[in-house]
């Protein structure tokens, strides 16, 4: 009785060998790695949106912060000066009544040895007078300045008149009839004065 010895029947399957066991596995974790791929990008795109936004709100708010601080300092510079400056036409009258007091002690005769008592006392009592309000005039930024021999300024002085003077150099201010009065350093009252000029 003959038997067929073939060889393939009933032969198990051979055994992978590690270069294929390594393709199977890279086979089968790759769609895993796929499905868990798409999510990932969307996500990411999600995060850069929202640091662009939170980047622009923060730009924005910064720049609100900074218009906010100079309406705060341009408002209170406008308070200081309404506050400085409210009482500029009163005090320009004010130093008119400095003014009066200094042209009543220019009227009196001049100080002398053996002058009546009643003119020595009017004349002692202007002068405590008008020291007395200048320096409240002071206390409150009201000044005044004798420009005479000082550079003319037309920002601070009023020319009335130009005189040729050998003894003065040209655009002096050889003779003054009013102080500068100013309120905390602006111009309050131009001084009168008589400007020099070059003998013709």
């Amino acid at each position: 009785m003959t038997h067929d010895t073939d060889q393939t029947h009933g032969a198990q399957p051979a055994e992978p060998t590690d270069a294929e066991k390594i393709f199977q596995h890279q086979d089968a974790v790759a769609p895993e790695a796929e499905d868990h791929a798409d999510p990932a990008a969307p996500a990411d795109d999600a995060a850069q949106k929202l640091e662009q936004e939170a980047a622009e709100f923060k730009e924005k708010w910064l720049r609100a912060e900074a218009e906010n601080q100079n309406l705060r300092t341009r408002a209170k510079r406008d308070v200081d000066d309404a506050r400085q400056y409210a009482v500029q036409k009163f005090a320009r009258d004010v130093v008119e009544a400095a003014e009066n007091l200094r042209r009543a002690l220019h009227n009196l005769p001049a100080a002398q040895e053996g002058e009546d008592s009643v003119l020595t006392k009017m004349r002692e009592g202007i002068e405590s007078t008008e020291r007395s309000f200048i320096s409240i005039l002071e206390r409150h930024g009201v000044k005044c300045d004798d420009p005479q021999g000082k550079v003319f300024d037309a920002n601070l002085h009023q020319a009335m008149a130009e005189q040729p003077s050998p003894d003065h150099t040209p655009g002096t201010v050889m003779q003054a009839w009013t102080p500068t009065w100013t309120l905390h350093g602006r111009l309050l009252k131009p001084a009168m004065v008589v400007v020099a000029k070059a003998p013709e």
